[in-house]
């Protein structure tokens, strides 16, 4: 396999992933900056062209609530989960959970 080729299957694997982290690290209010740090922080590596069209696609759907607020100097628009984007966060996250039960033991083989 080659390297182009394993970065794809790397890119198809975390598309999903990266919804579910992003739909979570949203319980509290975050703005584009401190959302890519703290998932960062958490080890999940996303770039600035990823994230922010992922989180407008959130919103868009609504599943995200936002609103502009001062902080620092300036205003930025903070984002969080709103009532619907919880309600699918606790449905995918039982989700991830029973895929994870079931590929774990398939991974150990």
């Amino acid at each position: 396999m080659t390297s182009a080729q394993l970065d794809k299957m790397r890119l198809e694997l975390r598309r999903g992933v990266l919804v579910l982290a992003v739909l979570s690290s949203l319980k509290a209010p975050h703005y584009g900056y401190s959302l890519r740090k703290q998932l960062q922080d958490a080890g999940i590596d996303i770039d600035e062209g990823t994230l922010y069209p992922l989180v407008r696609r959130l919103a868009d759907q609504g599943l995200l609530d936002s609103e502009w607020r001062q902080g620092e100097g300036r205003e930025r628009r903070y984002y969080q989960l709103s009532e619907v984007g919880a309600d699918l966060l606790a449905q995918l996250t039982q989700e991830w959970q029973q895929l994870n039960s079931a590929l774990g033991p398939l991974l150990e083989h």
